[in-house]
């Protein structure tokens, strides 16, 4: 993995942990998701006309993309109204890198180093290992857990529908572009339906979340979606995972939760496995 691809993904990962953050630290956590997944949409209509159309075959992966990215913002937004940042983040997106590396070698034969194995092995295993170590309710909460899991698994899937797919289209930005606008619309027609009303609070009551979350969720995955052209996606997702460490440093120093020396195990492990990521031809 070249040094400007690492740079990105590493800013992908602290800007993907300050939204994550927002949204768990807001009183209404549907109000703050809504806020970030429409904040994704000025960016992305002012940024399409600069940008070539995906290819045509690339459109099923869009489609694809689409669906899964609700799908996945759904589970989250459900997870994070019961268990709390330190928990659910861990597990969700610990689950991700190794799923996304056994697809990937298991049935896209895509060829692995064994250094870049135990990389990915470090960092899946460190990320879910922090779920562990939290003694309060919050790691007791087995419903929220489980939801967290399948959130897991629609990150996974929506990496690599969303790689394949950016390789496809031939244009990165494009892709993810209309992606983004796509996923506003359906989650807004879904939030709509589910709770009235609540659109119309975002300009009252979000603005920030709107502009700082929104954007920082945008470009978080706009530069993995391009790194994904660059570099495997299993390697790619691993790194991108690394957010859990600022998520950590968010969690315990603005979201007051707590941190103890198993949780700095668990971030050392994680911090290795970017590290061998890192030097990984």
């Amino acid at each position: 993995m070249s040094t400007v691809v690492f740079i990105a993904v590493i800013l992908a990962a602290l800007l993907h942990a300050v939204w994550n953050a927002l949204v768990k630290g807001g009183a209404d956590k549907t109000l703050a998701m809504a806020a970030v997944v429409l904040g994704h949409m000025p960016l992305a209509i002012l940024v399409l006309p600069f940008v070539p159309t995906p290819a045509a075959a690339s459109w099923p992966y869009l489609i694809a993309g689409i669906v899964l990215h609700v799908g996945y913002q759904q589970f989250l937004l459900r997870s994070y109204h019961i268990g709390d940042l330190t928990q659910v983040y861990p597990i969700a997106r610990g689950t991700a890198p190794l799923l996304v590396a056994g697809i990937s070698v298991l049935f896209l034969g895509v060829e692995l180093e064994m250094i870049e194995v135990l990389a990915v092995l470090a960092i899946g295993t460190g990320i879910m290992s922090l779920s562990l170590v939290r003694q309060n309710d919050g790691m007791r909460n087995m419903n929220a857990a489980g939801l967290a899991l399948v959130t897991g698994c629609f990150i996974a899937a929506y990496s690599l529908i969303d790689g394949m797919g950016a390789r496809l289209a031939g244009t990165a930005l494009g892709f993810y572009g209309w992606l983004a606008i796509g996923n506003g619309v359906i989650f807004a027609a879904i939030t709509a339906y589910t709770s009235p009303g609540l659109l119309g609070q975002v300009p009252l009551r979000a603005k920030r979340v709107f502009v700082v979350g929104g954007s920082a969720s945008f470009t978080a995955y706009a530069l993995v979606i391009w790194a994904f052209t660059q570099a495997p996606i299993a390697l790619v997702t691993a790194l991108r995972e690394t957010s859990i460490i600022f998520a950590l440093l968010i969690g315990v120093f603005f979201l007051k939760e707590k941190l103890d020396l198993a949780k700095v195990f668990s971030t050392m492990v994680t911090l290795l496995g970017a590290a061998l990521l890192r030097f990984a031809k």
